[in-house]
């Protein structure tokens, strides 16, 4: 940075640290559970914090399901021993339950975009090696009449923050869902899988920019992984090096290992 630059550059920040506590003062931020006021946007009171179960290790190696004990760093949930996931590795923040449910929710449907700078700096922590092996970042994507609806992917706007995070290129469009897949929610395992099947596709402008590329696939909550495994599988067919995925939340079941 040039020495002439250096005053615009600080009056700038000046500028947007006042316009932030103006707009505090006027619209003080609240927690996205609880409504409680907090320091900051996209904070949570204390008790929606003690209601977050955050996953920590010991791991499943490659989907990241918490072990009750220690079995070793490479050891695989009974699942993954038994049929290996498109993606390499996966990673959560947090278990997809009745603490975080509200909170995803309201991230997902209720337009509290304002989360995304935390959720994506939870995210960052907790799949810190994904985030720096990878070479581009990816959200999974909505169809057209659904982002119509909605207005935004929740998914981009974690993917984004992220690149902001660790520097890396994110493809917000790289992957198109071609068909307007009902609702995952009430369907079983298998139905799920049979939802989503040939529903993506890498979109056409990006043919041949993928191969031999590791690539982070983000996504907001990882259910069965059935989406998840079309997309990777979509982005290995088009020649990506590996894939992971990194969440901000994921249903943890009962396992055998």
């Amino acid at each position: 940075m040039s020495e002439a630059a250096a005053p615009v550059r600080r009056a700038a920040a000046w500028a947007l640290q006042a316009g932030r506590l103006v707009l505090d003062a006027l619209l003080p931020p609240r927690c996205l559970v609880t409504h409680e006021p907090v320091d900051r946007p996209g904070q949570l009171s204390p008790a929606a914090w003690q209601a977050i179960d955050f996953i920590e290790p010991p791991l499943c190696a490659c989907c990241g399901v918490p072990f009750e004990v220690d079995l070793g760093s490479d050891t695989l949930c009974g699942a993954c021993a038994k049929h290996a996931p498109a993606f390499r590795r996966a990673r959560a923040v947090m278990r997809y339950d009745e603490g975080a449910r509200p909170l995803v929710l309201r991230f997902k449907h209720a337009d509290r975009t304002e989360a995304a700078p935390a959720f994506a700096r939870w995210m960052a922590r907790s799949g810190a090696p994904l985030l720096a092996d990878c070479e581009l970042i990816a959200p999974v994507p909505l169809h057209r009449w659904r982002l119509l609806r909605r207005r935004y992917n929740q998914a981009a706007l974690l993917a984004l923050q992220l690149g902001r995070l660790s520097g890396k290129p994110v493809v917000p469009d790289l992957l198109l869902r071609r068909r307007n897949t009902p609702s995952q929610g009430r369907l079983s395992r298998s139905q799920r899988a049979l939802n989503v099947r040939g529903a993506f596709a890498l979109a056409p402008r990006y043919k041949g920019q993928v191969a031999g590329k590791r690539v982070l696939l983000v996504d907001d909550v990882l259910t069965t992984g059935a989406t998840l495994e079309a997309c990777a599988r979509t982005l290995t067919r088009a020649g990506a090096a590996e894939v992971d995925v990194l969440v901000l939340a994921r249903v943890v079941r009962p396992l055998q290992v």
